[in-house]
């Protein structure tokens, strides 16, 4: 029976988010490698691949508030200096996957996201639908979107993975990230986060390095519970990316159990 996945490759797992425009290709390569023997082993899996744009679009947002609102001219011109600094990270994982071997087509979010007060309120799914009814790997990523309050605004990898969780309906979402899951205010992993849990856990839990300009991990989880919530038969887990097989084990089991399960029932 086929089992459709999104899986997030963080962008601090694949970027030195402390180095602008800093990119981590021997880590891209392993998470390609563990994608690849994934789908060897599950021909039915069915992947949509997401990615951070970590120190490429964040630091290209920061100097002129993007996730905010664009409205000067110089905004403009650095709402134009994100998307392509997006664009260029999305190619580097793009041809590493395709020199692998997982035959992913990037699909560029911007060319369609329309936003409302920085909710994503459209977004064209025809292309991501045709590309798994075909086998391929659908390829998206963090990116900018008109806003029809805003001016302009950034799409977070997770605000696309909410739009299409509507549209798709995975059964599991996958967080990759560079931490072994959501940590707390001692740097111990929080097992299992729940909506009956998380008002009480929120406040321990420990922020991203570097610059993140869509909100840091709180942030993240606060939107994959309200995910669980309205949809009770998807569970996600936040794990590390890092640790080698962890990827590939993630994709091949969902009694997988290392990092943060949240779920709708913890």
């Amino acid at each position: 029976m086929s089992e459709r996945v999104f899986l997030k490759l963080g962008g601090s797992l694949i970027t030195d988010k402390s180095r602008p425009y800093t990119p981590r290709p021997e880590v891209i390569r392993h998470l390609a490698e563990e994608v690849r023997a994934a789908r060897a082993a599950r021909p039915d899996l069915e992947l949509v691949i997401g990615h951070g744009s970590g120190s490429f679009g964040h630091a290209a947002a920061a100097p002129y508030g993007t996730r905010q609102g664009v409205s000067t001219p110089q905004q403009w011109r650095g709402f134009a200096e994100v998307a392509a600094a997006a664009a260029r990270l999305n190619r580097l994982v793009a041809d590493i996957f395709l020199e692998v071997g997982v035959p992913v087509w990037s699909i560029q979010p911007s060319a369609s996201a329309r936003c409302r007060d920085g909710q994503l309120l459209s977004l064209e799914t025809a292309p991501i639908r045709e590309a798994l009814a075909r086998g391929l790997v659908p390829l998206i990523y963090g990116d900018v979107a008109l806003d029809e309050i805003r001016g302009g605004t950034i799409a977070s990898t997770e605000d696309l993975f909410v739009y299409l969780t509507d549209v798709l309906r995975p059964q599991r979402i996958l967080l990759a990230t560079r931490v072994a899951g959501v940590l707390d205010d001692r740097g111990e992993v929080i097992p299992a986060i729940s909506p009956a849990t998380f008002p009480s856990i929120r406040p321990l839990l420990r922020q991203a390095r570097g610059v993140d300009v869509t909100g840091g991990m709180a942030d993240k989880v606060a939107r994959m519970v309200a995910l669980v919530e309205r949809y009770p038969e998807v569970t996600v887990w936040i794990l590390s990316g890092e640790v080698e097989g962890r990827v590939q084990e993630a994709l091949l089991g969902s009694d997988f159990g290392a990092g943060t399960r949240i779920s709708a029932s913890g």
